[in-house]
């Protein structure tokens, strides 16, 4: 009943159906390994809420080198952290970082280096401003003053961003629209940690002009509906490609012509 598999033309769409689930399969786990990713990232983020903020020189490693070096980037498991640090922030070479999104605005993220007792940097992310009134996107905006004297950040480590964006400096501000931290070393007069903080709380405090950057949790549940679908997709097509040759194997589809049984046609009466 099902040798008519053994053809050539079923045994062609036997493998284009088993190809496609594969491929099916492979786009699932590869949702799956976004979901396991992003999860972890989500895990961080709950972790580094809770308990005491850890030293700088413990989750970040040293700068090494002179002036204008960033130091080694960290593990990804050290994303999100909170970290504690002392020391006196450099007015003279803030950085605006442009077209930065809180709250459904674009404004600027103000970073300030943290200069350390060590002589070495980090940079510190102190918030989000909004661009001055009736200027443009470019236009830099008024940036409240950073306390004189020591200061105790606490923040969460950000991994330095990817991208092609230039740094330059204008009226006396670094401008740029990533925050590249090697790019960024490179125009600073010290050694420079390989990540930078996102301020939680300082001491003293932060001037309220600043609107804090929110740590921004992944969807990972989208990842993990992705995953169910490509599974589901390959198990349906397996399942159809049955169902078509059962189909085929017990007569062909409904209203098919069928052999026509000429033993049981009425014989029409001879003609006189």
């Amino acid at each position: 009943m099902y040798r008519f598999l053994l053809t050539p033309r079923w045994l062609g769409y036997l493998a284009l159906t088993v190809a496609a689930a594969m491929v099916m399969v492979l786009l699932g786990n590869w949702q799956l390994d976004r979901y396991r990713d992003r999860t972890a990232i989500n895990d961080r983020i709950d972790a580094g809420s809770r308990g005491a903020p850890a030293e700088l020189g413990r989750i970040l490693p040293a700068p090494g080198g002179g002036a204008g070096r960033a130091g080694p980037p960290p593990a990804a498991e050290t994303a999100w952290q909170r970290v504690t640090a002392t020391g006196r922030y450099d007015t003279a070479n803030i950085v605006l970082v442009r077209n930065r999104s809180v709250e459904g605005r674009a404004g600027f993220e103000v970073l300030t280096p943290l200069v350390l007792a060590d002589g070495s940097a980090v940079l510190v992310d102190r918030g989000w401003v909004p661009p001055t009134p009736g200027g443009s996107a470019m236009t830099q905006p008024e940036v409240p003053a950073a306390p004189a004297g020591d200061v105790t950040v606490v923040g969460r480590v950000h991994l330095s961003e990817s991208g092609s964006y230039p740094v330059e400096r204008r009226d006396g501000k670094l401008e740029t629209r990533r925050v590249s931290v090697p790019k960024l070393a490179r125009e600073l007069p010290y050694p420079v940690y390989g990540a930078y903080l996102l301020l939680d709380t300082q001491d003293p405090p932060a001037d309220p002009g600043f609107v804090p950057v929110p740590v921004t949790r992944e969807n990972n549940v989208l990842n993990a509906a992705y995953v169910v679908q490509w599974w589901l997709f390959a198990v349906m097509a397996l399942v159809g490609f049955g169902w078509v040759a059962r189909r085929e194997a017990h007569g062909g589809a409904p209203g098919r012509d069928k052999p026509l049984d000429r033993a049981a046609e009425p014989v029409a009466p001879a003609a006189p």
